[in-house]
């Protein structure tokens, strides 16, 4: 059957919208289905933050057994204790004396304690003219204590200790009036292996060195 004009002007405008409607079907960009989709469960509260777990307790660190610092010294702890001992009863008889005594009586309480050397040189100055005359006339007696505060150094066979000593000294001059005076001073005291034990070798000041 012939279409008259007016009826394929018609289907021309039929066939042309339908095309154009098919173009924009396949042209026009389509949201995927994953961002289309909607929310299964849609909350309308903000969510709850995720608990923290509890830090973990430190781990304590594992202690090794600690280091003997006598095995990399010449001397043992019973050999420093024994020849502190030494030197504390060293520094009784050194400041202790009375006007009564001679030289050979004050150094002889410090027999065992110290070297024969040293001895000798500590009844000299104990018999020094000067120092012996004001000692009987002032009639002075002393006694004291020493206090080791540091070892300065130490060889294979000596030790040498700093020392504090305090001596208290009363002088009953001719006015028979008796006072008292109290000294203190810092000494260098070494020490040396004797046998199975320890003597004294040296007393200087401090500062003097004596290391």
């Amino acid at each position: 059957m012939d279409l008259t004009p007016a009826q394929r002007r018609m289907a021309f405008i039929v066939i042309v919208l339908a095309l154009a409607g098919l173009g924009a079907f396949l042209l026009w960009p389509r949201p995927s289905p994953a961002a289309s989709a909607p929310a299964a469960h849609p909350s309308t509260s903000a969510p709850a933050p995720v608990p923290s777990s509890p830090a973990a307790p430190a781990s304590p660190v594992p202690s090794g057994p600690g280091v003997n610092i006598y095995q990399l010294l010449p001397f043992s702890q019973a050999d420093l204790t024994d020849a502190a001992g030494v030197v504390r009863r060293f520094c009784s008889d050194y400041t202790t004396y009375s006007y009564t005594e001679s030289a050979g009586s004050y150094v002889g309480r410090m027999r065992g304690l110290v070297t024969s050397e040293l001895a000798a040189t500590l009844a000299q100055d104990y018999a020094t003219p000067g120092v012996a005359q004001t000692r009987t006339q002032q009639k002075q007696t002393a006694s004291g204590s020493g206090a080791i505060t540091a070892l300065r150094a130490f060889g294979a066979s000596s030790l040498t200790f700093l020392v504090t000593l305090n001596q208290k000294t009363y002088s009953t001059p001719h006015s028979g009036k008796t006072t008292a005076h109290t000294a203190s001073g810092d000494y260098a005291i070494t020490i040396a292996r004797s046998g199975s034990g320890w003597q004294v070798n040296d007393i200087q000041l401090a500062s003097a060195g004596n290391s």
